[in-house]
């Protein structure tokens, strides 16, 4: 199955493009399913159908569909309640009714990803088109699966379950009751959930398109959205420039912006990373409808591009060290930091930062310094001579 993710610059079309690449997948006979987090059903509005909480038929072999983030957050925390109910007895807490649950924030982002992992177990659809927030939000929803994924794994290490026999005793002997058995098996099956969202994310049918207006503002959108998904090793097979204005004739003011535009588009494709730039025309009006979306001309789908690989280069024969290339094109070597923590290393670039877990060669190593060299960021590792196996 293929998977799309478009995001990119606040305002500039993203919900208008997905619903775009979508009916033109699905006039080319792929089963689409296009999701879409918003409140505002911009989604329905770019189709001409409205869209909601069940999926809806929007045209041949597309179906449209907005998660209902308010419907699932009740019935998750009525659910945790009544798991929970010996606990929060004991704390005395009063329990909450589900007419006065009221969503938090992000409960719309959770429920997309809930969404995205229903449909692509489902098997029904050749292609899901998912409509994300604006870059930043976006990256930090993607991130989401892997950072909950290694909390759980820290604050109840599947090891330790072994112990959940020694509970009863230990609570008679604190006189306070234990962690019951429900907290484990939620812990495991929100495990499994994250890992289903977390798989979509990594499989190499997903891939992204960015979505920009060319000008400054989109110019260091798109090169600190492509920081952050290089940090993700999320492969962008599309820059789409929207809203491309005609030429101006004699309209002095147009004309201006105009070149801007242009401006903006040749800098784009001289340093646009090996990916393609495709430019989406201004209607003159918001599109609404399958004709308006038809106008756009969005570009196809096609294969989704390979995986960037951070790959770990041998050069104990010349320098002693093993050197572990990360591609982290658009990154700046002021904002990036590194911090080795045990088995991992975090990696901040800007305003965004990952935790990742080192390869098994490198955990036997010390960090011997770092380099940021043609929009790669190359790390250096010395063996330990503690942990390192010895030649004669």
């Amino acid at each position: 199955m293929r998977t799309i993710l478009i995001t990119g610059q606040g305002g500039s079309g993203r919900t208008t493009v997905a619903a775009a690449t979508a009916l033109d997948a699905a006039r080319e006979g792929a089963r689409t399913l296009v999701l879409s987090a918003d409140r505002i059903d911009g989604l329905g509005a770019a189709l001409g159908v409205a869209t909601g909480p069940e999926p809806v038929h929007a045209a041949p072999n597309l179906t449209a569909w907005r998660p209902d983030a308010a419907a699932d957050f009740r019935v998750d925390l009525v659910a945790f309640q009544e798991r929970a109910a010996s606990v929060l007895g004991l704390l005395g807490a009063g329990r909450l009714d589900a007419e006065e649950l009221t969503p938090l924030p992000g409960a719309e982002e959770l429920a997309l990803l809930r969404a995205l992992r229903d449909a692509a177990l489902s098997e029904v659809y050749d292609l899901l088109v998912v409509d994300l927030p604006p870059a930043p939000q976006a990256l930090a929803l993607l991130g989401l699966p892997e950072e909950l994924r290694r909390y759980l794994r820290r604050l109840l290490p599947p090891e330790r379950q072994a112990a959940r026999a020694l509970r009863p005793v230990l609570g008679r002997l604190a006189g306070v009751p234990m962690p019951a058995e429900w907290l484990y098996e939620t812990a495991a099956r929100w495990d499994v959930e994250l890992a289903a969202v977390a798989a979509v994310v990594e499989d190499p049918g997903t891939s992204v398109r960015l979505v920009a207006e060319p000008g400054p503002a989109g110019a260091e959108h798109v090169r600190l959205a492509g920081v952050g998904l290089a940090l993700r090793a999320l492969p962008v097979d599309v820059l789409i420039a929207s809203r491309i204005l005609p030429e101006s004739g004699h309209d002095t003011w147009l004309a201006g912006l105009v070149a801007q535009q242009r401006k903006a588009l040749e800098e784009w494709e001289q340093c646009a990373q090996a990916r393609p730039v495709r430019g989406v025309a201004h209607l003159g009006h918001d599109p609404r409808g399958a004709d308006d979306l038809t106008a756009l001309h969005v570009p196809g789908i096609g294969d989704a591009p390979a995986r960037v690989e951070w790959t770990v280069a041998d050069n104990l024969g010349e320098e002693g060290v093993l050197v572990w290339h990360i591609p982290l094109p658009g990154a700046i070597r002021d904002e990036l930091d590194l911090i080795r923590r045990g088995d991992e290393l975090v990696v901040t670039a800007g305003q965004f930062r990952r935790i990742v877990p080192l390869p098994s060669a490198l955990r036997r190593c010390t960090v011997d310094g770092a380099a940021l060299r043609d929009g790669e960021l190359r790390i250096r590792f010395a063996p330990d001579p503690q942990l390192w196996p010895r030649t004669r």
